[in-house]
């Protein structure tokens, strides 16, 4: 189930013009592009995107982007996209690094229904003018053959075993992400933001309970200890906790 409170009588023309004067003058007022953002689900904010470019002919990632910056910035651009363009997003970014996040590759792909995949597969084509499936196996290929050999480092086998967590048990894979990413010294910004964005509309509830059940703490208690600032407001506010 959704954590997020949206709004049910919000104006996606009213939204994008709070944005817009929320960027104007000295200073950027992100509690009130908080204040909109974390409070629309995904169809409210694709029409709050299209009248954004309406009104003011710029896209409002774009402008986000040149108003906002660090963690806070990587998880509202997360937000705001359609879901298929951030897990295309995400994808690429996994592909993109010296080291391919494999881990990231088969949360997408083990998640998805084959309608869903197929539709992040068109988008990922289409932006990137590669298939998906090609640039996964110029990265794999290589860790596939070494694995035959058997002088593997263990690291396609330990991502062949999250894959059968994350189809067995998704919401219970993902709790065990979230709390890798918060453990210890340092935060995964990365990992607590992309989890907490692409499940905040499916099954974070169930994340939530299972996070307190293996940690004996809440996910909001945890990630307001680990996280600061509109970052960390942004977050909670899609935990359903802004007011922690």
């Amino acid at each position: 189930m959704t954590t997020v409170v949206a709004s049910e009588s919000s104006s996606p023309f009213d939204d994008a013009q709070v944005i817009k004067e929320a960027c104007l003058g000295l200073g950027t007022d992100e509690k009130a592009i908080i204040q909109v953002l974390g409070h629309r689900n995904s169809n409210q904010i694709k029409l709050i995107r299209q009248a954004y470019q309406e009104l003011y002919q710029e896209d409002l990632i774009h402008q986000l982007k040149s108003e906002l910056s660090g963690d806070f910035l990587k998880a509202i651009c997360l937000w705001v996209m359609d879901p298929t363009e951030r897990d295309a997003a995400l994808a690429h970014q996994a592909l993109e690094k010296g080291k391919p996040n494999y881990k990231l590759i088969l949360e997408i792909v083990c998640t998805k229904s084959p309608e869903e995949l197929l539709t992040v597969k068109r988008t990922y084509h289409s932006i990137h003018k590669r298939a998906l499936e090609e640039d996964i196996a110029s990265h794999t290929n290589g860790k596939i053959r070494k694995a035959l050999r058997g002088d593997s480092d263990n690291e396609f086998f330990t991502v062949v075993r999250a894959s059968i967590r994350c189809i067995k048990y998704p919401q219970k894979y993902f709790a065990k992400v979230l709390h890798n990413a918060i453990k210890g010294l340092g935060t995964d910004e990365d990992a607590l933001s992309r989890v907490i964005v692409t499940r905040a509309e499916i099954d974070l509830k169930e994340i939530k309970n299972l996070y307190f059940d293996r940690n004996n703490v809440s996910l909001e208690q945890a990630a307001a200890e680990d996280t600061s600032s509109d970052y960390r407001t942004f977050l909670l506010t899609l935990l359903g906790s802004e007011g922690y």
